[in-house]
C-alpha cells in the first residue's frame, strides 16, 4: 500500500465547545494533515498522546480513525492543568477538559478516550509493548521529555512510532530539540515546520515504512 495524500475534514474545526482559531491555527495545526495520513497508512490499533490542550493533535488522529473505520483506539493523557510553558489554565481547566471531552464523546464515541492525570499515572493503563503511536507532547524541558520518552518506550510495540512535537522550538528552556538531535540517529522522518514534528522509530522500521522514509524531502514539500 502506498502513502496517500487525503484531503481531510476536521469534525472538530465546527465543534462550538472548542476555539477555532486554536484548532485550525495553533501551533500544531499544521501538522494535522500528516497525522491523518499517517493513521490511514499505519493503521494503529493503540494510539496513545501524552499532552493533549483543546485536543488539535488528538482529534486529527480521531478523524483517520471514523474517516478509515479503523478497529483503533486513541487516548489523550493530560492533567488539564497546564505547566510552566502553557501556563496555568486556573479557571479554564475544567471547562477545557469538558470540551474535548463532549466533542470526544460526540463525534467519535468508540475511538477517543481522554484520561485525566499525569503520565506517570497513565503507565498502568496500557501494558508494555501495546502502543502502535505514542504522541509526547508534554512539559518541554529537557528533563521532562527524556522522562516521559524512557518511561513510556516500554510501552511502545515493536515497529511502533513516536511523535514528538516543538522539535526545532529553541526558545526559553524548550529541550525538545536536544532530544531529538539525540534520538534521530534511529530511523525517523522531520518537519520543521509549525514548531517542528519529529516521527521516530525507535524499535525498528517496518518495511512499509523504509520507502516512506527515503521520501522525506517529498513529504516536507507537501505538508510543510
Amino acid at each position: 500500500m502506498d502513502w496517500t495524500f487525503h484531503n481531510p475534514k476536521f469534525i472538530a474545526d465546527a465543534a462550538p465547545e472548542l476555539p477555532a482559531s486554536f484548532i485550525a491555527g495553533g501551533a500544531w495545526s499544521g501538522h494535522r494533515k500528516f497525522a491523518y495520513d499517517l493513521v490511514r497508512f499505519a493503521r494503529p490499533s493503540l494510539i496513545v498522546e501524552l499532552g493533549t490542550l483543546y485536543g488539535t493533535s488528538y482529534f486529527s488522529f480521531c478523524q483517520a480513525i471514523k474517516d478509515a473505520q479503523l478497529k483503533s483506539a486513541c487516548y489523550a493523557v493530560d492533567t488539564w492543568m497546564g505547566d510552566a510553558h502553557t501556563g496555568a489554565y486556573g479557571t479554564l481547566d475544567d471547562s477545557m477538559y469538558a470540551a474535548v471531552n463532549a466533542v470526544s464523546a460526540r463525534e467519535f464515541p468508540g475511538i477517543g478516550t481522554p484520561l485525566r492525570g499525569t503520565f506517570d499515572q497513565a503507565l498502568a493503563a496500557f501494558p508494555d509493548g501495546s502502543i502502535q503511536l505514542l504522541h509526547i507532547d508534554g512539559y518541554h524541558v529537557y528533563e521532562a521529555v527524556l522522562h516521559d520518552y524512557t518511561t513510556w518506550l516500554p510501552k511502545l510495540a515493536e515497529g511502533g512510532i513516536i511523535l514528538f512535537h516543538d522539535t526545532v522550538v529553541r526558545l526559553a528552556d524548550f529541550g525538545v530539540y536536544q532530544l531529538w538531535a539525540e534520538l534521530s540517529a534511529m530511523p525517523h522522518l522531520h518537519f520543521e515546520h509549525s514548531n517542528g514534528l519529529g516521527v521516530l522509530f525507535p524499535k525498528g522500521c517496518p518495511a512499509s515504512f523504509q520507502p516512506i522514509i527515503g521520501r522525506q524531502q517529498e513529504l516536507a514539500d507537501h505538508y510543510g
